[in-house]
């Protein structure tokens, strides 16, 4: 019997997690036994995911740029890597910022849900440190910058929030590599080349327990909706950045089409696995082994390429995060009746388009980038 392809697989998981969360709703004891006896299974999932989140960086990176074997082709891939994802970030705010006008969703909400939401998570002691930790970003305009360079590489290869400290002591490595004699160099690549084929075996036995962990994270998810009218009072917000994120997609498949000739469907198929993980997790870190993988085996694309692309782009090229970030200032500044002109607007994409970039050097990305956009808008 043929096996069920993954994507399915995942897909089936995420059905039946829905539906048995809607079902331990009915009962008093529902919630208890999911989060007790459920949810468990799909936080060790996640927790896997990023344990080897930082190995398969770096050595991705530093095996991809020391495979380049000179200066010229690294510089080559590096400048047309930046550009696209400075161009792709500015284009996704962008089309928040459109779709956010025009659809006004916080000129709907009152007052009174706005003093609940602020009642409800003015003592979530998560949600403070990351608004301090934004906070004391704003030391200076290039204070980003300061946060990539690592103190101590150890300290950042321990803590998966200080990935992209990780990725410029790669980058480094990786050159240094190409820059030293061929003969020298040689017994450190084959280490790292046995690393990074370790690693992804690893991200293939991890991967057996994709569907059973992602019924267990939509089931958590189902039994712990708060307020439904506050659910009802954010669902215009939330359709407006699925709308941007649709444009999104469709320019992204349109961009793969012309530049390829292949089709959307045969591109979604090949990376759907990453794509319905990513919805699982909301972690970029803990899908990134999942698409390196994808996009090699399935999607034909050269190592060479992915090694270094990848990496970098789950770090600093945050599309979807930078357009809903975008959308949630606008939302907030409507809802509080506060005046925004073109020039907040313009400063919303400047900010945005930098703190997606430097954000990923400290935990909790998402309300960190949103702290720093609404605190350059006043």
């Amino acid at each position: 019997m043929k096996r069920l392809p993954l994507h399915w697989q995942i897909i089936t998981g995420m059905a039946a997690g829905i539906l048995f969360g809607l079902l331990m709703t009915n009962f008093k004891w529902g919630a208890n036994f999911v989060s007790d006896w459920i949810a468990p299974f799909g936080t060790i999932f996640i927790r896997l995911l990023k344990l080897i989140a930082i190995p398969i960086i770096f050595t991705s990176l530093v095996k991809g740029i020391s495979d380049l074997k000179d200066i010229a082709s690294f510089r080559h891939i590096g400048i047309h890597t930046i550009l696209i994802y400075t161009g792709t970030t500015v284009m996704a705010i962008t089309i928040g910022l459109l779709l956010v006008n025009t659809l006004r969703p916080g000129s709907g909400v009152s007052q009174e849900t706005i003093d609940e939401l602020t009642q409800t998570y003015a003592a979530d002691a998560s949600l403070t440190s990351n608004i301090q930790t934004a906070t004391q970003q704003q030391e200076g305009p290039l204070s980003f910058l300061v946060e990539m360079v690592p103190e101590n590489i150890f300290a950042a290869l321990g803590n998966n929030g200080l990935m992209l400290q990780v990725i410029v002591f790669a980058i480094a490595f990786g050159i240094c590599m190409l820059l030293i004699d061929a003969v020298k160099a040689s017994p450190v690549s084959r280490l790292i080349d046995g690393l990074n084929a370790v690693v992804l075996k690893m991200v293939d036995l991890i991967m057996l327990m994709a569907p059973f962990a992602v019924f267990a994270l939509l089931a958590q998810i189902v039994v712990s909706y708060g307020s439904m009218e506050i659910l009802q009072k954010l669902l215009i917000y939330g359709l407006t950045v699925v709308i941007g994120l649709t444009v999104m997609i469709v320019l992204y498949l349109l961009i793969i089409y012309l530049t390829t000739g292949r089709s959307p469907r045969w591109f979604l198929n090949g990376i759907a696995p990453a794509q319905l993980l990513a919805f699982s997790t909301s972690s970029s870190a803990a899908t990134l082994p999942v698409t390196m993988e994808r996009v090699t085996e399935h999607l034909g694309v050269d190592n060479e390429v992915s090694s270094f692309v990848l990496p970098v782009g789950a770090t600093i090229n945050m599309d979807g995060t930078s357009l809903y970030q975008a959308v949630a200032a606008v939302f907030i500044a409507q809802a509080l009746h506060f005046p925004l002109e073109f020039s907040g607007q313009l400063t919303i994409v400047l900010t945005a388009l930098l703190a997606s970039i430097g954000s990923a050097a400290v935990p909790g990305a998402g309300m960190v980038m949103l702290v720093i956009v609404l605190e350059s808008i006043g």
